[in-house]
């Protein structure tokens, strides 16, 4: 596969996993645009491995990580409407926009780490061992990340759910 039929393929599916894990659009475009220019001259490198995709995708969490660390970090909470915009289609429009809305700005004060964790199993839905694999470090750690960041999207959440509403996580 060459790098512009890698580009044609995937590069929406990129923005939006960018998107995910930044919670800004504007970020997550400067971060894919960073590491596509990266890769293009190593292309034949890594598109020789196994998963060409996996590799711009780790590729992509190692550059968030390091704009965060060489930036303030500051939190843009997506609107509906960016939302919208970046991911796919959901099979019920008319489900609650507001609780939509609170959930990911909760997401959004995760620490990185802890965001990432949330973003690869409920977005992307892999295992312990898969994000592990991707972050650089044990199952064990991941399923830290996980419980960590569960707990601090349960604080202060309503613990009378409507009926037909799922509990995070549970």
């Amino acid at each position: 596969m060459t790098f512009e039929d890698f580009l044609t393929a995937r590069l929406p599916a990129l923005l939006r996993y960018a998107t995910v894990l930044a919670c800004d659009p504007h970020l997550a475009e400067d971060i894919v645009q960073e590491v596509l220019a990266r890769a293009q001259p190593r292309w034949a490198r890594i598109a020789a491995a196994d998963v060409p995709e996996a590799y711009v995708k780790r590729m992509i969490i190692n550059e968030l990580a390091s704009w965060r660390r060489r930036r303030a970090a500051r939190v843009v909470p997506l609107s509906h409407d960016v939302l919208d915009a970046v991911s796919a289609p959901s099979d019920e429009p008319q489900r609650a926009v507001g609780e939509r809305d609170e959930m990911i700005r909760r997401i959004a004060r995760l620490p990185l780490k802890q965001r990432i964790v949330i973003a690869l199993r409920f977005y992307e839905g892999l295992s312990d061992q898969q994000i592990a694999d991707l972050l650089g470090c044990r199952p064990a750690t991941v399923r830290s990340h996980t419980s960590r960041a569960l707990a601090g999207l349960r604080a202060n959440f309503p613990t009378d759910f409507p009926s037909g509403t799922a509990r995070i996580g549970g």
